[in-house]
Parts: structure tokens; sequence; C-alpha cells
């Protein structure tokens, strides 16, 4: 282990904050899911690969911008997970709870498989103009397609807060996440609940994955390296806490970049897991969790 220079630590700062925030959308989704559902999804990493997929050939097919495909991939998406959520969540919202994990597994396996038999296991990039761009400040230098993808990130969570905060459609969301029995009662619909809360889950990813496009690889297996640092970040913030999701990317960024600095090679991870095992000891419910009475 080595301490890094104050210019090492700041650009390690700053990375950390540009990518939590995009780990902040992954978990959103993730937590929304949970939240309302009660399902931990596994197949979220498979549907940021499809937003990524999507993203990818709207560029090479159609030379649509990648960030401007986030008005083609949020409803596609969005799309997608409902019908998910209607054909295959829905008949086992009942279930035990391994057999739940076994069908959102079993729906992982089977995108990722077929990815990669249409498109084969290769790495792609999206070569666009703007790729290399970065400006500098002081010591730091800071890459203009993460920030993009930080400020997309913030803004479309600030769109959901605000959706699920002051519509009835976002109320009667946040209903069906508290208190179902009271929701039955006054008459919400929690099976059209649940298939928008998915797709909106779903739509987070994926629109995730647009934003990360332009400067990470797209791989049918790409949605791994995402989905359990999602998985953290939720538990880290709370299971079921939207605001806790993105403090918690934050957190989780920040202590990737800067972990990166100080430990080397893949030991960097170390300090993820190692921040996520001290909140299972000690607040298993989260940081900004509701502990079990």
């Amino acid at each position: 282990m080595t301490l890094p220079g104050i210019p090492l630590l700041l650009q390690s700062i700053v990375s950390g904050i540009l990518i939590g925030g995009v780990y902040g959308l992954v978990a959103i989704g993730l937590t929304l899911i949970f939240g309302v559902m009660k399902i931990i999804n596994f197949a979220h990493g498979s549907f940021m690969m499809l937003g990524m997929f999507t993203t990818y050939w709207l560029y090479v097919l159609l030379g649509i911008d990648p960030y401007l495909s986030l008005l083609l991939t949020i409803p596609l998406l969005f799309l997608f997970g409902l019908l998910v959520e209607r054909f295959l969540i829905d008949k086992i919202l009942d279930a035990p709870e391994h057999n739940q994990l076994l069908l959102t597994l079993g729906i992982s396996l089977v995108i990722e498989n077929l990815a990669l038999f249409l498109w084969s296991p290769n790495f792609r990039t999206i070569d666009v103009s703007y790729a290399n761009k970065a400006t500098t400040l002081g010591p730091v230098m800071i890459s203009f397609p993460k920030v993009v993808a930080f400020v997309f990130a913030i803004f479309l969570t600030t769109v959901l807060y605000y959706f699920l905060k002051n519509t009835d459609l976002g109320k009667a969301i946040r209903a069906a996440s508290e208190e179902k029995e009271g929701a039955l009662t006054v008459g919400i619909n929690l099976k059209k609940i649940y298939y928008i809360a998915f797709g909106i889950g779903t739509a987070c990813v994926g629109a995730a994955g647009t934003v990360a496009a332009p400067f990470f690889y797209v791989s049918p297996q790409v949605g791994g390296v995402f989905v359990i640092t999602a998985f953290v970040v939720v538990v880290l913030g709370g299971m079921g806490n939207f605001l806790g999701a993105l403090i918690g990317g934050l957190i989780i960024g920040l202590a990737e970049s800067v972990g990166a600095a100080i430990i080397p090679g893949q030991l960097k991870q170390f300090i993820i897991y190692f921040i996520f095992i001290l909140v299972l000891l000690f607040k298993p419910a989260g940081l900004f969790g509701k502990a079990n009475a």
C-alpha cells in the first residue's frame, strides 16, 4: 500500500464522485424494485447491458449520439421491464424467496447468453469525437463524458424523485411500497403499480447503461461489473431507500477510486467489500434504512 500525493488524491476524489453518480442511478432502479415488490432482481445487470447495446447499435447503425439515444433507451427499457414483470415476475410474487431469486437469475442467464449468441463476447466501444475530451482544473483532469454521465444521472434521479413525491402515480407507488394493505383499501391497483415500478427500475438501469457507454466497454458480460457494486450500494444506503441509493453510490464510487490510488491491482475492491461488511455488522439496515423492531 502506498499513500498517494495530493494531485493523485484529488484526481481520485473527482473521478470517484463522477462514477458514483452512475452507480447511484443503477442502484436506484434496483432499490425501487425491491422497495415496491420486495424482490431482489439479479437480472438488473443484464438490463443495463441491454441499455448499453441499444445505445451502441443506435450509434453504429443510425448515427444517433449516445446521450440523445436516452430518448429511445428509456422508453424501450421501460416497456421491456414492464413486459418482463407482466409475463414472468408476476407469476412468482407470492412464491418463496428462493424461487424469485432463481427466476431473476434465470432471466439474466437467458439475456446474457442470447446477447453472446447475437453479438459475440467481443468488447466494443463507442467511438464518439468527445470520448477522450477532458478539461484541466489545477492538477485534476476532468473527463467530459464522465461529467455528462454524472449530470444526466443526477438529473434523472431528481426527475424520478419529483415524480414519486409530487404526482398521483408516484404517491401510489410510495403507498404500495410503505403499506400494501392500506394501498388496497384506498383502491390502488397493486398489479398496475408493480408493472410500472419494475418498468421504471429497468428504465433507470438502462439509462445508466446509456450514459456509461461513451467511456466504458460494451459486452454481454458488462452487467456483471456493475450489478455487484449496485447490490453493495443498495445495502449500504438501505434496502428500498431512494436517497440512500444515491448517497451510497457516491460513497462507493469514492471508495473504489481512492482505493485504486492506494491499493494496487484488483485489491482496490477490498475497500468496497470492507465497507460492506462493516455496514452489515454495525448497521444491518443500511445507513438510511429503518431497523426492524
